[in-house]
């Protein structure tokens, strides 16, 4: 008996096409084909095996931030990144180094949701 992998991240939120749009053209994430759910929804692919799982109809607000809840993802290079939010006019936190000197920049989803973009540290 075991774990295999973490398979989808879900986040409830109120509007999914504003959702959808942010996180196709602001975080660049591809569109997955979504079954025939009953509520509204929207996929998308987060790297390889793993996805991401929009869920309509939140009415609650969002308690989120850095140090509680948030996911991140592992980039190549911030640099990009920090260029490209600027030019979509995304909010981005100016990144900064962990103790471990992992770099980070956060930013958050139009119904706050936080969401961390990380470069690990340098191996050796």
């Amino acid at each position: 008996m075991r774990i295999h992998e973490l398979n989808h991240v879900a986040l409830h939120v109120a509007d999914v096409e504003r959702s959808s749009d942010f996180y196709r053209e602001v975080l660049r994430l591809e569109p997955k084909t979504r079954p025939a759910f009953s509520f509204p929804g929207a996929w998308f692919r987060l790297g390889i095996h793993q996805e991401l799982h929009l869920i309509g109809g939140r009415i609650e607000p969002v308690a989120s931030d850095n140090r509680g809840n948030h996911f991140a993802l592992r980039v190549d290079e911030l640099d990009s990144w920090e260029a490209h939010f600027q030019k979509v006019g995304a909010e981005a936190r100016p990144r900064k180094q962990r103790p471990d000197g992992a770099w980070q920049v956060f930013l958050r989803d139009p119904d706050g949701h936080v969401i961390e973009l990380f470069t690990p540290p340098a191996e050796g």
